[in-house]
């Protein structure tokens, strides 16, 4: 069952449009990525679905809300980590939150929210004196203050260490769990392809993929590459699989390119020829090459 469902959205910004007619649907229970480069209209997509910005155009449904005209209704039931936030420098950790929850209708226990986001040490330290992640950290367990049943997450792990930054990871796969709905807007390919069971690539306020991470790689074709050594001299019989596209050597060091079973496929192939190479390895593509790919290499202003 959907609980988001964004039929023909258009915002635009002057003569800017940012985002033009964009149209896709969340599933109850899933973490659905949002991706594309700087400028591509995520943000105004997000901010727009949770009634921050006033869509141009199309129709929002959030769990069965209207974000336009029922907006205070839904920000109960739903919460929100920006890219861009703040608060007043003197507030104290665990102040912010008991604020935050005071406002909920079904806030979460403080103590818990401290615990769960390891903000313990730092419950009497002010906004100030926090460091960018442990800001971060204070700005999640905020979005969860209200237990909401969809919440959106723009640059999750921006700032945080790679401890903290696996350490989210794990409780937001635990939220989902639960039975809480994510919406993870993100720059970081691994962290789409470890949390997502879908992601949508945007670019240039337009929808042009809508998929798991695996179906968005496999639907785009793109080539593993099976690497390994040898000193046999000539490698060329294994051009005769079908899964191999191209052979390359460089002095010992072979790639082999392919789509499919291509590393099972060469393996038996070349103990079949008696070579047993103990660094054969496989590089398969990723999240991060199929977006290339989409979305070209280009930098963006």
């Amino acid at each position: 069952m959907a609980v988001i469902t964004v039929e023909h959205l258009r915002k635009a910004y002057g003569r800017v449009v940012a985002v033009a007619d964009v149209s896709f649907e969340v599933e109850a229970g899933e973490i659905f990525g949002i991706l594309g480069p700087n400028g591509a209209g995520k943000t105004t997509m997000v901010e727009c679905i949770q009634s921050l910005r006033n869509p141009d155009g199309g129709t929002i449904r959030v769990l069965g809300l209207d974000p336009m005209t029922q907006a205070a209704v839904l920000r109960q039931r739903i919460g929100s980590q920006l890219q861009d936030a703040a608060l007043p420098g003197r507030l104290r950790v665990g102040e912010a939150i008991e604020l935050f929850a005071a406002f909920a209708e079904r806030p979460v226990d403080c103590e818990e929210l401290l615990s769960r986001w390891r903000l313990e040490d730092q419950r009497g330290q002010a906004f100030d004196s926090l460091s960018g992640g442990q800001r971060q950290r204070l700005f999640l367990a905020l979005a969860f203050v209200n237990s909401p049943e969809v919440v959106f997450l723009d640059e999750l792990t921006q700032g945080l260490d790679p401890q903290a930054r696996r350490a989210t990871w794990e409780l937001i796969e635990e939220i989902r769990q639960r039975g809480t709905t994510v919406v993870l807007v993100t720059h970081f390919m691994d962290e789409a392809e470890h949390l997502c069971d879908r992601v949508a690539v945007v670019d240039a306020g337009t929808l042009i993929a809508c998929d798991t991470p695996q179906g968005l790689i496999d639907g785009l074709g793109l080539p593993s590459i099976v690497r390994f050594s040898t000193c046999e001299p000539d490698v060329a019989w294994l051009e005769k699989l079908d899964v191999v596209d191209s052979i390359t050597r460089h002095g010992d060091a072979i790639e082999v390119r392919g789509t499919g079973p291509v590393l099972a496929l060469v393996a038996s192939e070349l103990v079949a020829h008696g070579i047993v190479p103990l660094d054969l390895r496989v590089d398969r593509p990723t999240v991060e090459d199929a977006f290339l790919t989409l979305t070209g290499k280009a930098i963006r202003a």
